[in-house]
């Protein structure tokens, strides 16, 4: 089941990059947005997530904790983030695989991976933007800048 608009967002806590733990609930107080996507290093997803890189100022400038999800392990996230210079969380949904994509309804079972989408929570843990893509289809970073104007 997906989560929607208005609802609490599910705490959950992965390993980042670094190996050390992400765990939502520690983060309320201030905006997160959390972007599931498939893998790292697939062309997709870099694309995404350097964009996101380059215009990581509209995130720092909204106060928003920029995390991103994939079912990667935490050793793949570090490979990643070093090669692309991502200065934001790559968290691994690795084990139980895909368990916190599932908790959002974005994990795609037919595949093993999540699909591409992004959840922006506000300080007290409520879902106050989502969007989703196809398979495939790269996110705009038009809806981030929509979403932020909801914070």
């Amino acid at each position: 089941m997906s989560i929607s608009v208005g609802e609490k967002a599910p705490d959950f806590t992965l390993s980042n990059q670094h190996g050390e733990d992400f765990k939502l609930s520690d983060h309320l107080g201030k905006p997160v947005a959390l972007v599931f996507y498939p893998f790292s290093f697939s062309g997709v997803c870099t694309g995404e997530l350097c964009e996101l890189r380059d215009n990581l100022g509209i995130f720092q400038d909204a106060s928003v904790e920029l995390a991103a999800i994939s079912v990667d392990s935490k050793y793949t996230q570090a490979a990643f983030a070093k090669a692309e210079d991502y200065e934001f969380q790559l968290l691994a949904d690795f084990w139980p695989h895909g368990e916190v994509s599932r908790q959002y309804g974005v994990f795609l079972e037919d595949k093993g991976f999540s699909n591409r989408a992004t959840f922006l929570i506000d300080r007290e843990g409520l879902v106050v933007a989502k969007f989703v893509t196809a398979p495939g289809q790269a996110r705009n970073l038009a809806e981030y800048r929509e979403a932020l104007k909801l914070l």
